[in-house]
């Protein structure tokens, strides 16, 4: 039977019942609208997938410590942010199966509350003087930047090939995840200066991050739609090519690839020509291969933390790397 996050979690679950209490408590204003709002978000959260890697990350380096709180609240901070930007960029009135905040306030509130909460984790680690976390976190901001800029730039012209796919999703998903458990990691010391274990949990977080979008782009060609909360073919109609299409598209016909590639930059694929275009992906082994890819990230990533000296932290950690690939939504 495949492991459930909560399961996966179990081994900093008071920990993160406690983060829960510091959050709340991060992102207090004195202005009653920018309360409102973070009550919302906080009554909003999913399943907190990054504060647990952190605490995880940290529990397996030697125990989690103030130091580790502060690096989940900044990711946690950092990502919400992203989160309410993304919904106004995206014109999206949904988030989580709740109405995103740009649709209840609009988005300027949306705008502003997103640089808010940047605002406030910068702050937490500024104060603290723990400036190894900030380092590390602004990295990973540059990169989810990047990341989508260079995603934009390629839907726009349509090339994009493996080479930049995986580039994207590097940068703009599994930036974070590595993010998440480096900074656990660096939490355990008072300078962050346990280098080696920062870096083998870094690349765990950068591996099951792939991993992790891999099998996300996977749902767009047969997932179930009230279960991932999204229509399959979602990512053809918003001119995203992702590695299952891409696989196919080097297999078949250089004309036929010409067309298909044609159908999505137009905008204008059909259902009878989207569900043509699943079919052959499927047909073709696009989506074997792109499982394969999604197993073969999953193992670098266990791998990566191999050497950690065995605990239920470690175990929750591997386990997550299962959770990755097997997820249904």
């Amino acid at each position: 039977m495949a492991v459930t996050i909560t399961e996966i979690l179990s081994p900093v679950k008071s920990e993160l019942d406690e983060f829960n209490k510091r959050l709340r408590k991060s992102m207090l204003s004195d202005v009653a609208l920018v309360n409102l709002i973070a009550k919302y978000l906080v009554r909003t959260k999913g399943k907190q997938v990054r504060p647990m890697l952190v605490l995880l990350a940290a529990e397996a380096c030697g125990g989690i410590t103030d130091t580790t709180y502060r690096a989940a609240l900044l990711v946690e901070l950092l990502h919400t942010a992203t989160l309410v930007h993304d919904d106004v960029i995206d014109e999206a009135d949904t988030r989580r199966g709740f109405a995103s905040i740009r649709a209840l306030w609009r988005n300027k509130a949306g705008v502003l509350m997103g640089d808010y909460l940047l605002a406030k984790g910068l702050l937490l680690t500024v104060e603290s003087k723990q400036f190894h976390l900030l380092e590390i976190t602004s990295t990973a901001v540059r990169r989810m930047s990047e990341g989508e800029l260079y995603q934009l730039q390629k839907s726009r012209q349509l090339n994009t090939d493996e080479v930049a796919y995986f580039k994207i999703i590097a940068d703009k998903t599994a930036s974070l995840l590595a993010t998440c458990t480096e900074m656990g990691a660096a939490s355990v010391t008072t300078n962050g200066d346990n280098l080696a274990q920062r870096e083998m949990l870094r690349e765990y977080g950068e591996c099951v991050g792939i991993a992790f979008q891999i099998r996300d782009d996977l749902f767009d060609y047969g997932g179930n739609e009230s279960i991932i909360g999204k229509p399959v073919g979602n990512d053809l109609a918003n001119r995203k090519l992702t590695l299952p299409l891409l696989y196919t598209l080097a297999k078949i016909e250089p004309k036929e690839a010409k067309r298909i590639r044609g159908l999505v930059k137009s905008k204008k694929v059909s259902e009878s020509e989207r569900k043509l275009i699943i079919n052959l992906v499927s047909a073709t082994g696009g989506l074997k291969y792109a499982q394969t890819k999604a197993e073969e990230y999953s193992l670098r990533a266990r791998t990566a933390i191999s050497s950690l000296p065995e605990s239920k932290a470690k175990q929750a950690l591997i386990d997550f790397s299962h959770f990755v690939i097997d997820r249904e939504k």
